[in-house]
């Protein structure tokens, strides 16, 4: 009586072997990342001859880009992902930086005001109105649908992801026919709303605690529904 061999691979060995290919993938797209590198010193270079503020843009996009790339980050998954799937680890990365932006840019714009000093960037602080309610919905609805807000979607793109190509090319042409049509929203509904600047209200210091104390609660209430989802 002879003895049949199982020539089927052990899941160990399946799992070795996938390692292999990823490692000969890896190894394989090395010239072409060293290609890239070149071309984008070469291109930094030429941009520099230009003008410095074109090569210093060009760095921190690609600086920008990389960051974004291999930490995963994305506004839209930040508030997507605590409905969808219950985590909340980008919710809380997204509130930690704004708490950290908070304090940053308040100690710019006292410093300015105490010094006596055009407080910079009081030209961003635009009226709040029901137009800002629903421009925040729609605009909500577009980064589930198409999977990515801005930074998301630029990613995606250097990732090679064709249904960001389709998702940025129609983010273009919203933008260009937003700004197209922008002083007539603007002088029918976006300036029929009040500005509100915090410090005016509460002081800095008080603006700065409100602001800090809320997005504190909010990082709290992103944990709790974290550890409730995944108890």
């Amino acid at each position: 009586m002879t003895k049949t061999n199982n020539s089927q691979p052990s899941p160990k060995e399946r799992s070795s072997s996938r390692i292999s290919k990823n490692r000969n993938a890896n190894k394989n797209q090395m010239p072409l990342g060293i290609a890239v590198l070149v071309i984008m010193i070469i291109i930094g270079f030429l941009l520099s001859n230009i003008s410095v503020k074109l090569g210093l843009f060009w760095i921190t996009g690609i600086c920008f880009g990389f960051v974004l790339q291999k930490s995963r980050f994305c506004f839209t998954a930040s508030m997507r992902d605590p409905y969808l799937t219950g985590g909340t680890a980008l919710t809380r990365a997204v509130l930690i930086a704004f708490a950290i932006t908070t304090i940053a840019f308040t100690a710019i714009k006292f410093s300015a005001y105490s010094s006596g000093l055009p407080i910079p960037g009081q030209t961003y602080i635009t009226p709040i109105s029901f137009a800002t309610v629903i421009g925040a919905f729609m605009f909500g609805i577009g980064m589930v649908i198409a999977g990515g807000c801005t930074s998301g979607t630029l990613m995606r793109v250097g990732e090679g992801f064709l249904v960001q190509m389709l998702t940025l090319f129609f983010f273009i042409i919203g933008s260009l026919w937003g700004a197209h049509d922008f002083e007539w929203w603007k002088l029918n509904f976006i300036l029929k709303g009040k500005a509100i600047f915090l410090p005016d209200l509460f002081g800095w210091f008080g603006a700065v605690i409100i602001q800090l104390l809320l997005i504190a609660a909010l990082y709290i209430l992103a944990d709790k529904w974290e550890n409730r989802i995944f108890k």
